[in-house]
């Protein structure tokens, strides 16, 4: 058997391990979440009927929804729902929370896939221009806004960003996924950008992307300053190998120095650090959400929170924890890709 065949048969049988070891994760997750409804007081059966239901209405509901049953069958019951991909049903809007999931999903996930290809190219495009530069004045501005960047609450930029660029110059759109006036493209997806692209509505395009240009840079903007940071720290730390050193004494030029042997020894921290941050996007997600009237996920779970819709927030949490597993073990596949020196037993 050949290295490549072995080394591809062993990153195999490492992605069946890690995709195997989601499973006990989100029962974690499950346990962790269900015990925090249990905790806190409240009388989810009041909730679904509703201030004016009678006590006999009440009690039925909670007979209805196994609220006297031990809280270990509670749990197990929620667990067999769950295995069949049941979420449970949200007495907020009175729909299954998997149909909720289904329609705010994409949403959120367009806002964070765009969130990240800005964190990606910028942060990594002035991480190295900070690096070529090292001590240079375009260095200092880059240090101080990534400083900026992990000091500034995401909210609190979201309401300077409306406050200016809406309110005061009316340079971008306020809220929701498209204007008033504009119908939504056909769906495929349910991402506006993508879907109008497919269908070729280009109208629906350009002013879906005015909608989430400005959400999806203020979400970005401290995993751009995280990711410009590491990425200039490992970039100077490439410089200093002697693989440089041999390069340059080829003669090759400083571009093909930089960007072929530096760069891509540089990357491996910096996929780390992008995986990362696209969980702490998810979970920004919600802040972001909230301050710009963006439907996704994010404001839906703020708003089980708010009245206490339990089944909606435990659902949200599952489904963004299995996307946070997901883009990790993609991370750590990448790994393997851009490195072939990784070798996974």
């Amino acid at each position: 058997m050949t290295q490549n065949r072995v080394r591809t048969v062993n990153l195999r049988r490492y992605v069946l391990r890690r995709i195997l070891l989601i499973i006990p994760v989100l029962l974690g997750i499950s346990l962790m979440t269900f015990t925090i409804s249990q905790v806190i007081p409240s009388d989810p059966a009041q909730l679904a009927l509703g201030g004016h239901a009678r006590r006999d209405q009440i009690e039925a509901m909670r007979e209805k929804l196994g609220f006297y049953e031990p809280v270990y069958v509670q749990y197990w019951i929620y667990l067999k729902n769950l295995l069949r991909g049941d979420l449970g049903y949200s007495w907020m809007n009175k729909r299954p929370v998997l149909d909720n999931v289904r329609t705010f999903f994409p949403a959120t996930f367009e806002l964070t896939l765009l969130a990240m290809f800005f964190t990606v190219i910028l942060g990594t495009g002035l991480g190295v221009l900070s690096a070529t530069h090292r001590d240079k004045p375009l260095d200092h501005v880059s240090r101080f806004w990534a400083l900026s960047g992990v000091s500034i609450p995401i909210f609190w930029l979201g309401l300077m960003v409306q406050l200016i660029f809406y309110l005061r110059l009316g340079w971008i759109p306020y809220g929701r996924r498209l204007d008033a006036g504009i119908s939504p493209p056909s769906h495929i997806t349910g991402m506006y950008t993508l879907d109008s692209l497919l269908t070729g509505n280009f109208r629906v395009f350009a002013n879906a992307l005015q909608h989430i240009i400005a959400p999806a840079l203020v979400l970005s903007y401290a995993s751009m300053a995280v990711l410009t940071r590491m990425t200039r720290a490992s970039l100077l730390d490439a410089f200093t190998q002697d693989y440089m050193k041999t390069a340059r004494a080829k003669g090759l030029s400083e571009r093909t120095v930089i960007y072929k042997h530096a760069l891509k020894n540089a990357l491996l921290p910096t996929f780390t650090v992008a995986g990362l941050q696209y969980g702490y996007m998810l979970g920004g997600s919600f802040l972001i959400e909230t301050v710009f009237s963006w439907p996704g996920m994010g404001r839906f779970a703020v708003n089980s929170i708010i009245k206490l819709d339990f089944q909606g927030v435990m659902g949200v949490t599952i489904v963004i924890a299995l996307m946070f597993l997901i883009v990790n073990l993609i991370v750590d596949i990448l790994y393997a890709l851009v490195d072939p020196r990784i070798r996974y037993g």
